[in-house]
């Protein structure tokens, strides 16, 4: 049973969380802010990762294409946790909420929780950064761009990016542990 106390804190914690998003979004408010972030959203839908993916085996040879098989390995494991999550928490967005959120552009879905452009840029940041660091440069900005973008754009509260990076940090540990060495031995 939760006390009264225990639901206090939880609002305020709501509360806060709302308020962060709400101070974030206000960069939607400027147009040539909106229209970056639009951008990279639109590249962090899967243009961007999916390009690298092909790019990959092509500047990396063999070694390319396992990190390459890695990231679609990764990708459908975080596909199926964020579509599940999606499902069960029904978290409307942030946008749908609050009349004090700007949406800068239109959501791929209703849900917000998780952020599935979030928890896709760090599963795949990890991989390509530890297989190719020098790429770490061009990859890692990115990948705080789509994070942030979700929260400028209105689309995702502040936790619900939080929850997504971890949730990829989780992806990569789980899958370097049990599947990707499952997947580099069925390729050998």
């Amino acid at each position: 049973m939760i006390s009264i106390r225990e639901s206090a804190l939880a609002n305020r914690v709501i509360d806060a969380d709302l308020a962060l998003t709400v101070s974030v979004n206000r960069g939607c408010q400027t147009q040539c802010i909106k229209a970056f972030f639009a951008g990279i959203s639109r590249l962090g839908d899967g243009v961007f990762w999916y390009t690298l993916m092909q790019l990959l085996p092509l500047l990396f040879g063999a070694e390319g294409l396992q990190t390459s098989a890695k990231m679609f390995v990764a990708g459908l494991i975080a596909l199926a946790i964020y579509k599940l999550l999606k499902e069960r928490t029904g978290r409307p967005r942030p946008c749908a909420v609050s009349p004090r959120i700007t949406r800068g552009t239109a959501p791929l879905d209703e849900f917000s929780f998780p952020s599935g452009h979030t928890l896709h840029a760090v599963t795949f940041s990890l991989i390509v950064c530890s297989a190719h660091p020098g790429l770490m440069p061009f990859v890692v900005p990115f990948a705080v761009c789509v994070a942030l973008s979700r929260v400028i754009l209105g689309l995702h509260y502040v936790s619900d990016v939080v929850a997504g990076a971890i949730l990829g940090l989780v992806v990569v540990q789980v899958a370097d542990a049990w599947i990707f060495p499952l997947v580099l031995d069925w390729m050998a």
